[in-house]
């Protein structure tokens, strides 16, 4: 069945918060790390509790509301697109521009506590996206052309009474035919693997 989002007016980041609002998933345990691997982790949250939260208005809840489900749909009954992002060093060629896709994302190894990759995302239409993770930690995303950081307009951790597949999105203000590098990094390797699905929050007029 063919899934469509006739989302025609721009949403502030601010808004978008809503559409995880059914979404939940309890938070993982972790096995103990050397030290030095513990003092990164503790960075990577600093880090990202600095980035302000999306905030949610009751009244643009009936526009998200389908993104919501799908999102959530989504990432328990798929499609499912496994894949293995390019290393750092190395040319990206894995994509996911597919829309309504579960993307299974693997990250190489660099190193004991240094796991890191990059796929390519190429939006259609302009406006804001959501980067909907199964995992807590851990997004960037730069202009392929250019390596200009693209900077995520808020964070939201999802709540864990609904869904159990997804933990974290971020939302980012992308422009259409543009290809975006999203580049995530992780110590762990419970956080190596974990499941991506992007959806439009809003679009440009």
């Amino acid at each position: 069945m063919k899934l469509e989002f006739p989302f025609k007016q721009s949403l502030l980041a601010t808004s978008v918060a809503v559409l995880l609002a059914g979404c939940g998933a309890p938070v993982e345990e972790e096995s103990p790390v050397a030290p030095e691997a513990a003092a990164l982790e503790s960075s990577d949250d600093a880090l990202f509790s600095m980035l302000p939260a999306c905030e949610e208005p009751e009244e643009l809840e009936h526009v998200v509301e389908h993104v919501v489900e799908h999102a959530c749909y989504h990432a328990e009954y798929g499609p499912f697109d496994p894949i293995t992002a390019a290393a750092l060093d190395a040319p990206v060629l894995v994509d996911v521009s597919q829309a309504h896709t579960a993307y299974q994302v693997t990250l190489p190894q660099r190193s004991p506590f240094n796991y890191a990759g990059r796929v390519s995302f190429l939006p259609d239409e302009s406006g804001e996206f959501a980067f909907i993770l199964s995992r807590q930690r851990g997004l960037r995303i730069f202009e392929a052309a250019t390596g200009t950081e693209v900077a995520r307009e808020c964070r939201y951790t999802v709540p864990t009474e609904t869904c159990s597949s997804l933990k974290t999105a971020y939302i980012a203000d992308l422009e259409a035919n543009t290809e975006y590098y999203l580049e995530f990094r992780s110590i762990l390797p419970s956080n190596a693997a974990f499941t991506l699905i992007i959806e439009e929050a809003g679009h440009h007029h």
